[in-house]
């Protein structure tokens, strides 16, 4: 490891484990109005009237009529409105916000908002969709002479579930409307998305938009796309307030029954296989996207760039599309549609290889791309593709090779055991040409006279150590002390558009700019004065332009690597099973800080294996999503946690701080599908779905005794 490794304090560790960090809770409520969202109890339905009641004196009612400029909220295909005007397209779509002093009496006063609807048909299955949002084709190769010729063809479907981000701060926001300028702070993680959204519903120009980023308390994608719906339903709010804040914090149930989740999926793959080799794949890929499109496109386009793994196919046919229905609206999460597609084929992988006599980790390694290659949009793996290397380290921690062979000899008494292994990559930051044609991201360092340094950069720490990876940067190549060099929480009024908070992004492209901006500060330092310097996004040279319409070029300038293998034990009896251990491998390139990246690769792992195993969130036949509650949706807590040994096997891209590549992501996307794999080796059975429960292990062993008999 770099010097550059060398784990240090978290610049935010004293104030967070103090507790003397301000949170948007946090602040005097006798400052400030509170507000409560009446929504919408039907997954469909038409607004007739709405009736409110007498409200005393210092409260009042918002609703789309009082958005004073356009009642949509700006994320990518702005079809959400602010709040619901003619009709409600999911349960729990915002109409109105009661505001007012007293929490309590808002929540007396808001039953008593009569709302008249039409209810319309919903439709709640995505099986039932014909509202196709996005869509999208490519493909490479002679598809049809490969199934021509095809000794088998192998063809399944797969469907993963939803996933809730459960982060621990629910989503709340502060809107204060003064002298024409609207200012909005809370928790999030990508300050100029919600700038962009305000000055839209607002009617404002962007130096009349101010938005801050508090203390925030997680995100994993849930704070992306959802705080500019908030940010807007509450700045309309503040608007009729005249001149008090407004604020609006969700409780537990409200937020994870109503905010975005990770997309279900529905994957269809067909498979030619000649000589052994798989030479063709046909991947149909729908993902649910809710009521609106919110981040739909990025979430697919993700998904079905990663639709072949991380094989080498030489024909190749991709058909994504993204659905509503009536249910919330769907967003990002940590790996945002990669861990669905990733499931789907590392699953039929393994049950191709089973089919032919053969050990899947044998057969996937026979498949691997390699530096040089294609990769499925036609662009090219540019660096060292090191899984080989990184699944030996794997097999050599966790015995993998002889407790496979073991545990396919029968197996007595009523446990069974598994153990089972995947491969994967995560593309380091945004999709295509997004980070030079759309992000362009700018950042700045402000010389203090005293030769104190301040980052000015948009970046949100959301509990991943951003504020102290991308100081240490600075601070090193500055020669500087750590504690010379600061990163407050970004403030749209004073800091550039360096890019959201997203996509593993914020390490390897701000990280960088930062790197450049502080050698370029380096070379002009003058004592005793006050400097400023400016860097600006530049795509690296070797990139192959990526055209979205097409679907081809280089979707990402690099790739981070991942291989995992679990073990567990089943109950025959119950059904219930234990992870015994898990092992994995990680290439994020090099780590800026060693504690920081450990921390991610085992949480996020252990947030795949929630995802696969015990995370079961479904809308019922009306839409409603029942499971609301820690009570009623599971996460793995510590004493879900099994003996997790988690190594880091550095490649560095040269064109990230000292070879560092996005990290965030990664460690999430692989993990349901080794654990699945292990899975099938204790139940003798294919699984073809996510998250699989109890239940679902006892119909797989009664099927697999059936056909044993």
């Amino acid at each position: 490891m770099k010097p550059i490794s060398q784990s240090v304090i978290k610049k935010d560790h004293l104030a967070k484990a103090s507790g003397s960090a301000i949170y948007v809770a946090d602040y005097d409520p006798g400052q400030m109005l509170q507000g409560l969202i009446l929504r919408s109890p039907h997954a469909h339905a038409r607004i007739l009237s709405i009736e409110y009641p007498e409200l005393p004196k210092g409260y009042f009612a918002v609703d789309y009529r009082d958005v004073p400029g356009i009642n949509e909220v700006h994320i990518v295909k702005d079809d959400t409105p602010v709040y619901a005007n003619t009709t409600v397209e999911y349960i729990g779509d915002p109409v109105m916000m009661l505001v007012g002093p007293d929490e309590r009496e808002l929540k007396r006063l808001l039953p008593q908002v009569k709302v008249e609807y039409e209810v319309l048909p919903p439709v709640i299955d995505v099986r039932d969709g014909d509202t196709v949002f996005f869509d999208y084709h490519f493909g490479k190769g002679d598809m049809d002479a490969a199934l021509a010729q095809a000794d088998q063809i192998f063809e399944e479907t797969f469907e993963t579930g939803y996933q809730e981000q459960a982060y621990l701060e629910p989503q709340g926001l502060i809107a204060d409307f003064n002298q024409g300028k609207i200012t909005v702070r809370g928790s999030m993680q990508c300050p100029y998305y919600v700038h962009g959204a305000l000055a839209k519903a607002m009617g404002l120009p962007p130096d009349k938009v101010r938005v801050i980023q508090d203390v925030t308390g997680g995100g994993f994608g849930g704070k992306e796309d959802y705080p500019s719906i908030l940010a807007c339903q509450v700045a309309v709010a503040a608007y009729k307030a005249q001149g008090k804040p407004v604020r609006v914090i969700f409780g537990r149930r409200e937020d994870m029954e109503f905010t975005s989740k990770r997309h279900p999926s529905l994957c269809t793959y067909k498979a030619a296989v000649k000589n052994g080799r798989v030479t063709a794949l046909d991947a149909k890929v729908i993902f649910n996207a809710g009521a609106y499109t919110t981040l739909s496109a990025v979430v697919l386009q993700r998904g079905i760039i990663a639709a072949s793994g991380v094989y080498d196919i030489p024909a190749l046919k991709v058909h994504g599309q993204a659905v509503k229905t009536n249910t919330v609206p769907n967003g990002a999460y940590r790996g945002f549609g990669a861990p669905q597609t990733f499931f789907a084929i590392e699953m039929l992988m393994e049950h191709i290889a089973k089919a032919s006599g053969e050990e899947p980790l044998a057969f996937k390694l026979r498949h691997l791309v390699r530096q040089g290659d294609e990769t499925s949009t036609g662009g090219r793996y540019h660096f060292p593709v090191p899984l080989p290397a990184m699944v030996e380290e794997v097999r050599q921690m966790s015995d993998f090779d002889q407790k496979r062979r073991l545990y396919a000899q029968p197996q007595s008494g009523t446990t069974r055991r598994g153990i089972g292994i995947s491969l994967w990559f995560h593309g380091a930051g945004f999709t295509g040409s997004g980070e030079r044609d759309i992000i362009k991201a700018v950042c700045r360092l402000h010389k203090f006279p005293d030769g104190r340094v301040e980052i000015l950069a948009s970046q949100s720490d959301i509990g991943q150590g951003i504020k102290t990876t991308l100081c240490k940067i600075v601070a090193n190549e500055l020669n500087l002390l750590l504690d010379q060099v600061s990163y407050d929480n970004p403030d749209t009024d004073r800091v550039p558009d360096s890019g959201p908070t997203v996509a593993s992004r914020s390490l390897m492209t701000v990280g960088e700019l930062l790197r450049r901006a502080a050698i370029r500060l380096r070379s002009q330092w003058q004592e005793g004065k006050d400097q400023t310097v400016e860097e600006h996004f530049k795509e690296p040279d070797f990139v192959i332009p990526f055209y979205i319409d097409k679907f081809q070029g280089d979707a990402y300038p690099t790739y981070a690597w991942g291989v995992c293998a679990v073990e567990v034990q089943v109950d025959t009896l119950t059904g219930f099973n234990e992870i015994l251990s898990t092992w994995a491998s990680f290439d994020v390139g090099t780590p800026i800080d060693l504690n920081i990246v450990t921390g991610q690769m085992e949480g996020g792992l252990l947030q795949g294996l929630g995802y696969a195993s015990m995370e079961q969130m479904a809308a019922d036949s009306k839409g409603r999503i029942r499971n609301n509650s820690f009570s009623d949706y599971i996460i793995p807590t510590s004493m879900d946690v099994p003996l997790m040994k988690v190594k880091l096997h550095v490649e560095p891209y040269p064109d990230g701080p000292y070879g560092a590549k996005g990290a965030g992501e990664l460690p999430l996307v692989g993990a349901a599908p080794a654990y699945m794999s292990a899975l099938e080796q204790a139940l003798s059975g294919p699984i073809y779905h996510i998250p699989f429960s109890a239940e679902d292990a006892l119909k797989l062993i009664k099927q697999s005794r059936r056909a044993e008999a």
